[in-house]
């Protein structure tokens, strides 16, 4: 009797998480910071759950007592029942029983002891992801995938680079992964997490929902979308050997087998050259590389930028490194900083890249998550085109702008990046605070407005963003760079530390150099914030050359 009220349970939720579409869905998956709040919600559902049990098992326990205590009336009673109710109380007790106690124990059956679980789980569940974030994390996983060259093993067994809690993939999970990609005709990924969640079938996990036969549908079609013909024959063999009146598996094995045929006849008759690009296909995707997205990738530097993430960026020559130094730096003997220099590090020398280390404190960075957590909303870009915001899938974070009349920190930072910059900062953009999501990241873009965009910035009135301040709020365990992909730079996480670049020549022209990324996070949480500061008000502060060429 447990086991049903378990399993009704369980229905019930279920019905309850599959029902209408969550009404306050705010895209969790681009932000770790905010998913937090979803595990504190789902420790208050589980203790929420844990009450409900307690209660259940209360009620049934009370039910047992009575039904024990019956039983060993009933005994007796059976033995000598005229005997039994001559005896007036005897007689009495069963009229009682029979009219009033068995009235009370079906009240008790029939109690609902979920009811203060389900109303907890109604009010919580509207705030919960929906499909739009599922199906996010699975294609942030794929793209990790792919930047970091992971196995698919690797993966499902939780045991990344960096990670601390390790946790595995079932057989349904592999599924759904795999699914996700076939929706999205990407039949590469489709076939990886297809033949993983294939390989731990038979190894002897087990899964309720899902069996061979269905994996293997999805298997062969993949492949065979892949121009795989004999892989995809094969699958579907196997299939039929499973389930030998699967319909459509009977007639992709007709379809292939026809397919096949002619194939080899156009092979016999000397077509080499195709059989070597199916060949050179074949090895790319068993080298895992989904055929380098071909020359259609929207991302010409792709390669590179992907390289960089990995740390398999450009080396400085000797001789360019000898150039490179840690130094203690005071802006020309600034009143604040003659005593208490900060440490300014040469990240990279052209484009000039500078680390000022320990350049903000635990607390500060503390207050600045906090004011920003509760605004953070998932971050845009400015499309060349309409000048319109508006979400991006190479933009995986969410971000919060904060003013510096609204708390005296930000304040403090923006006084500070004013005077270690020697950039007057009343004209700058305000402190954008971006926390990344599960794979987050932004794929290489400009931080100016490039001359086929002259309204990048007019609404503004200040210019074109002259600088870039880049604070690093957190240590992120693997993954997360910040990499420059026009000439091979990286610089990686370190929290505390702020990068300073000019994304302009003093002449004002853009500076290419500049075009960098924020590389995907495998392990950890990343949060940042930046300061874009604009060319109004750097007249007599960085002033133009004579020469147009400086």
């Amino acid at each position: 009797m447990k086991q049903r009220v378990v399993i009704r349970w369980w229905v019930l939720v279920l019905g309850l998480l599959c029902s209408s579409s969550v009404s306050a869905h705010n895209d969790f998956f681009t932000s770790i910071g905010q998913m937090i709040d979803l595990l504190l919600t789902e420790k208050d559902l589980i203790t929420s759950l844990k009450d409900y049990i307690t209660a259940e098992e209360g009620k049934l326990q009370k039910v047992k007592k009575w039904a024990e205590k019956l039983d060993a009336l009933s005994v007796t009673a059976i033995q000598d029942p005229e005997g039994f109710l001559g005896h007036p109380v005897n007689a009495f007790k069963l009229m009682k029983r029979l009219n009033t106690e068995w009235g009370e124990l079906e009240s008790l059956v029939l109690s609902d002891m979920s009811e203060g679980f389900i109303s907890n789980l109604t009010i919580q569940r509207q705030y919960f992801p929906n499909d739009d974030d599922q199906v996010g994390a699975a294609k942030a996983l794929m793209r990790l995938q792919d930047t970091y060259k992971l196995d698919t093993k690797v993966i499902a067994s939780g045991d990344l680079p960096g990670g601390t809690h390790d946790s595995a993939l079932t057989v349904d999970d592999c599924y759904d992964l795999g699914k996700v990609a076939y929706s999205e005709a990407d039949y590469f990924h489709t076939e990886l997490w297809m033949s993983q969640a294939l390989r731990q079938l038979e190894e002897g996990q087990e899964s309720a929902a899902i069996d061979a036969v269905t994996i293997l549908d999805y298997l062969s079609y993949s492949i065979y979308q892949q121009g795989e013909l004999e892989r995809a024959l094969d699958f579907t063999k196997q299939l039929l050997k499973l389930d030998s009146t699967h319909q459509r598996a009977n007639g992709n094995l007709k379809y292939f087998e026809y397919q096949l045929a002619k194939q080899r006849k156009v092979e016999d008759a000397g077509k080499e050259e195709e059989e070597e690009e199916e060949k050179g296909g074949r090895e790319k995707r068993e080298a895992g590389i989904k055929g380098e997205r071909g020359t259609a990738d929207y991302l010409p530097e792709r390669r590179k930028y992907e390289q960089l993430c990995r740390g398999e960026g450009i080396k400085m020559t000797p001789r360019r490194q000898s150039r490179m130094f840690c130094r203690y730096f005071d802006n020309n003997r600034h009143p604040k900083y003659v005593i208490g220099p900060v440490k300014e590090e040469d990240e990279w020398d052209r484009p000039h890249i500078l680390r000022y280390h320990d350049i903000v404190s635990d607390t500060e960075m503390e207050l600045v998550k906090q004011l920003a957590k509760p605004r953070l909303r998932r971050a845009t870009i400015s499309n060349p085109i309409t000048g319109v915001l508006e979400t991006a899938h190479y933009r995986i974070s969410k971000s919060a702008w904060l003013t510096s009349y609204e708390h005296q920190v930000v304040e403090k930072i923006n006084q500070r990046i004013e005077d270690i910059t020697g950039l007057d900062v009343s004209t700058a953009e305000e402190l954008q605070v971006a926390n990344y999501g599960v794979g987050g990241q932004y794929e290489p873009h400009f931080d100016f407005g490039r001359k086929d965009e002259p309204d990048a910035f007019k609404e503004l009135g200040t210019g074109n963003r002259i600088a870039t301040w880049l604070l690093y709020m957190s240590n992120v365990s693997s993954g997360g760079a910040t990499v420059f992909t026009d000439v091979g730079a990286a610089v990686w996480p370190k929290k505390g530390s702020a990068v300073f670049w000019y994304n302009l020549f003093p002449s004002g022209e853009g500076d290419y150099r500049t075009r960098h990324a924020a590389c995907p996070v495998l392990v950890g949480n990343k949060w940042v914030s930046n300061k874009w500061i604009h060319e109004r008000g750097q007249e007599f502060r960085r002033r133009c050359p004579l020469s147009e060429a400086a």
